[in-house]
């Protein structure tokens, strides 16, 4: 199910960490990599439960720690209960990776690629989803990272923001807005000793939302980058280690793009 490089290195030994939207693909590697890495995790999920406990049951057989957890970001008060319960069960909350994402299909010939079509609607579901998802799970987890005087939030989100090469009206829209979200945390919160930036990913070799991309697709792709190659999971995943890790302890508010360098904003 998942792609791994042979040695992950230990750079998260004993840090606590709540991966959202963690049940599958992109989410559930980042969360592989993390305990592989020596994380202690929670493994958060909408609605699909077996997925979620599959990935629990990978890490667990690996040797690692981690547990399923049900909350719906767009909820409050749920992502407040997810975080007493990390901290219940861990004793802190070191690292937040907001990936979770609304439904969503990448249909270029959708109403919402076009200024004359798009919805509010479209907006307004992206949005919640996104960044009112983000803005909860951040709140949530403030007060113990607060406590710590330390803590590292890594929001995930595309390329599109910088070349929008299918018009996504609605959900490029709501992905820019976590730039601006992820610039204002790091400014508020860098005097508690909490690091916040922004990983923005490409089309990635394989998730969900590319699984129906051809190979001769991917091959385009890999000859535009400067890197001759298409970005996979894995390599976004080792990307969220590094941000995590204590490697980075002088990086806050930045916005970094993760594609083999297709986009250098």
């Amino acid at each position: 199910m998942t792609q791994r490089h042979s040695v992950i290195p230990a750079l998260l030994t004993d840090k606590v960490v709540i991966v959202t939207g963690a049940s599958r693909g992109l989410g559930a590697q980042i969360a592989q990599q993390m305990a592989a890495a020596g994380a202690l995790v929670c493994v958060n999920y909408l609605s699909s439960k077996e997925a979620a406990g599959r990935v629990v049951n990978d890490i667990v057989a690996a040797g690692g720690q981690a547990f399923s957890y049900q909350a719906d970001v767009t909820k409050l008060e749920q992502m407040q209960a997810m975080a007493d319960e990390v901290v219940a069960q861990y004793g802190r909350i070191d690292i937040l990776v907001n990936n979770a994402l609304p439904s969503y299909q990448f249909n270029p010939s959708a109403d919402y690629t076009s200024i004359e079509t798009v919805k509010w609607s479209h907006f307004s579901q992206q949005m919640d989803g996104i960044v009112k998802g983000a803005v909860n799970t951040v709140q949530a987890v403030i007060p113990q990272m607060k406590t710590q005087q330390m803590g590292k939030i890594i929001n995930i989100s595309t390329n599109l923001v910088y070349n929008p090469v299918v018009t996504y009206y609605d959900y490029t829209t709501a992905k820019s807005a976590l730039i601006g979200l992820t610039r204002n945390l790091a400014a508020e919160l860098g005097q508690y000793g909490i690091r916040v930036n922004l990983l923005a990913g490409g089309l990635l070799k394989t998730t969900d939302a590319s699984r129906l991309t051809t190979e001769e697709v991917f091959d385009y792709i890999a000859t535009t980058t400067p890197l001759r190659q298409a970005t996979s999971v894995a390599d976004f995943a080792n990307s969220v280690l590094l941000m995590a890790s204590d490697l980075s302890a002088a990086i806050t508010g930045q916005s970094i793009a993760v594609d083999g360098g297709l986009t250098m904003p």
